[in-house]
């Protein structure tokens, strides 16, 4: 979650054309929940529609001349793909666009998920003590998403070799297999009971990327990140080894999340930040 833009006019904007969406769509926004995105982007708040049923009422702009690519469509796009992924993702219930002084928006209208999120900061700050069930779903709902095929891409090679390199401090690992990853998992976009949250950045990554990236975000709690090896077993094996369980069926190996060292878990979000501003000029 970050704070609203600098930008008062931008801030203004945003709630303005937020509250004309809220009436296009027929819902009633609640008050002290808005939730803004990178850079005033988005704005997100919780709603009720008619029926008195709790939603979640998502505005996202962009330049008029930029309004496409996989942050603009990367809920719609999930939304065909994926569905709810058997209760695991909010779906999609409505959508409305419009275009004002150059720039356009978007409203998506989704479920509402009624638990709080893990983390309020994407760098987990405190233990957490999830059930093996929450690891198993979790682990179910990454596979179904690799298995899906896209030709959205989430992360870029050349990003990966420009940037592992000056925010982790390890030259980038050969990628051998690319399967279809949610893109931005960490703590911030996750609840238990399982439900996972963001999928505007959706597309082709690394096999592993997701658990990888989830992994590198819970450095700083080491007793959670010792969960890992029983959901992941092959990371309890040295890199050079075969994995007990490949991540995903296509693939021989995961990408080796444990040459990420704890020194550098707050490299998050710099890795993040970069990789946001990235996709932003691909959108």
């Amino acid at each position: 979650m970050y704070s609203p833009p600098p930008d008062p006019d931008t801030e203004q904007r945003m709630r303005s054309h937020h509250a004309r969406a809220a009436k296009a769509l027929d819902v009633q926004v609640e008050p002290g929940g808005e939730f803004w995105g990178w850079a005033g982007r988005t704005l997100g708040a919780p709603a009720r529609n008619a029926a008195g049923t709790p939603v979640w009422l998502r505005l996202v702009s962009a330049p008029a001349d930029k309004a496409s690519g996989k942050l603009w469509n990367g809920a719609t796009d999930a939304q065909a793909a994926f569905g709810d992924l058997d209760g695991r993702r909010p779906a999609l219930l409505g959508m409305y666009e419009a275009v004002g002084d150059a720039t356009a928006y978007r409203a998506e209208l989704s479920e509402r998920v009624g638990q709080p999120v893990l983390s309020d900061d994407p760098i987990l700050q405190r233990d957490l003590q999830l059930p093996a069930s929450w690891w198993t779903e979790l682990t179910e709902a990454l596979e179904k998403v690799s298995a899906a095929g896209t030709d959205r891409v989430a992360v870029r090679e050349q990003y990966m070799t420009r940037a592992i390199p000056e925010f982790v401090g390890i030259p980038a690992p050969a990628v051998a297999c690319w399967t279809t990853a949610h893109g931005d998992l960490h703590w911030a976009n996750l609840t238990s009971p399982l439900r996972i949250l963001d999928w505007e950045g959706w597309g082709r990554a690394p096999q592993g990327f997701d658990a990888t990236t989830l992994y590198a975000y819970t450095l700083l709690k080491p007793d959670t990140a010792a969960a890992f090896a029983t959901p992941f077993p092959s990371w309890a094996a040295r890199p050079a080894s075969p994995p007990k369980r490949p991540y995903a069926p296509n693939c021989s190996r995961p990408w080796p999340a444990a040459t990420i060292s704890p020194s550098k878990a707050n490299s998050g979000t710099g890795l993040r930040n970069s990789a946001a501003a990235d996709a932003g000029q691909d959108s």
